[in-house]
Order: structure tokens, then C-alpha cells, then sequence
């Protein structure tokens, strides 16, 4: 992905964090435990890691000489949760957010303002449901804030070169709304089902 993006915008400073924890399944790493995560305890979870997580963006701005309105943040998974959930902070720490197969951990209670959030979920997801992303982006949108939400048909729980060429055009041609009022509703798309 990082390359795709670094094609699609060649003067962007693209970093890929890696979360600090080995994962408790399979490969990977983590910002949370997800051994026995539950509706329960992966809001307690997800806020703990939180310190951790905005002090490595903001290490990363500074080292790339940027504000918080020129940061995008884009996570996959509970990368996406981590991304997500900064958008509830007092101050911002990304004026974008691209969240592909990944949820709230609470749906939020009030809009960040100043952050556009991008939804990009498979309808085939079997890890996070994508009905997750719906009720995100209906609540963001009825919170005033600006939002977009896909969903593919035909994807899983996955990054695949079509989610990567949606995230790329979102990016690029989504506008956001800054005006009072303008995000009244959330764009919901569903792609069509290819042959």
C-alpha cells in the first residue's frame, strides 16, 4: 500500500508505524490485546494504548515538519480502530482519517470538527463486521461531522488493490466540508458486485 500511495502522491512523507506489541495471533503486531476482547473491555483496552499511539503521530509530524490539518492517518484493522478512536481527543491529531476494516471501539458522542473520516469496508468481513462502519458513519454524520463510507461487496477483511485504488481517489477528490451544516449527511456507497 505504502507504495501505491507514495505513487498517488509523490510529495507526501508516508511513514508505516508498526504497533509496539508482537501480535497474539498469527503475525503481526498489535496496540492491544485482543486475547479475550470483548464489547466490554476493548474501550478500556484501546484507551490505554492511546498515549502511545498520538505520541508516536505526533514524533512523526515533527520529524516531517507537519501540522495536524496536512497529517493522514490510514489503518487497517485495529490500526483503524487506534485512528479512529484519536479522532475523539480535544486536539486532533490528523485532519484525515481513512479507516479500512475498522470500528470504534464506542461509537463517539460528539464530532471532531476539524478531522474528515473515510470508511473502507468489505461486505464479506467475517473479523469486524461492516455494519460497524454504517453505524459509524451515520453517527459521525448526524454529529455534524464529515464522512465518507464504502463498502465492497466482494471484499473481506483485507487490503486488496481495489480498496487501495478507492482509498487513493477518496483522498484525492473527497472535499472536505467545512462549513457549518455542510456535512449533513454521510456519502454511503456500496460498489457494484463485478461480474
Amino acid at each position: 500500500m505504502g507504495q501505491r500511495l507514495a505513487a498517488a502522491f509523490p510529495t507526501a512523507f508516508i511513514v508505516s508505524v508498526q504497533a509496539p506489541y508482537h501480535a497474539d495471533f498469527g503475525r503481526g503486531f498489535q496496540w492491544f490485546s485482543v486475547r479475550d476482547v470483548t464489547e466490554g473491555n476493548r474501550a478500556q483496552r484501546v484507551l490505554e494504548a492511546m498515549p502511545a499511539f498520538v505520541e508516536t503521530v505526533q514524533a512523526w509530524q515533527k520529524q516531517a515538519h507537519l501540522d495536524v490539518a496536512r497529517t493522514v492517518l490510514i489503518g487497517f484493522s485495529q490500526g483503524a480502530i487506534m485512528a479512529l478512536e484519536s479522532t475523539r481527543d480535544a486536539a486532533p491529531i490528523a485532519g484525515r482519517v481513512a479507516a479500512i476494516a475498522g470500528r470504534f471501539a464506542e461509537l463517539p458522542t460528539k464530532s471532531a470538527p476539524d478531522t474528515v473520516v473515510h470508511f473502507i469496508h468489505g461486505k464479506r468481513d467475517l473479523v469486524m463486521p461492516y455494519t460497524s462502519t454504517l453505524a459509524a458513519a451515520e453517527r459521525i454524520a448526524a454529529l455534524g461531522g464529515n464522512v465518507t463510507a464504502d463498502i465492497l461487496p466482494l471484499a473481506g477483511h483485507e487490503v486488496n488493490a481495489d480498496i487501495i485504488a478507492l482509498l487513493i481517489e477518496r483522498l484525492k477528490h473527497a472535499v472536505p466540508m467545512r462549513q457549518p451544516g455542510d456535512a449533513g449527511g454521510a456519502t454511503l456507497n456500496v460498489a457494484p458486485t463485478k461480474p
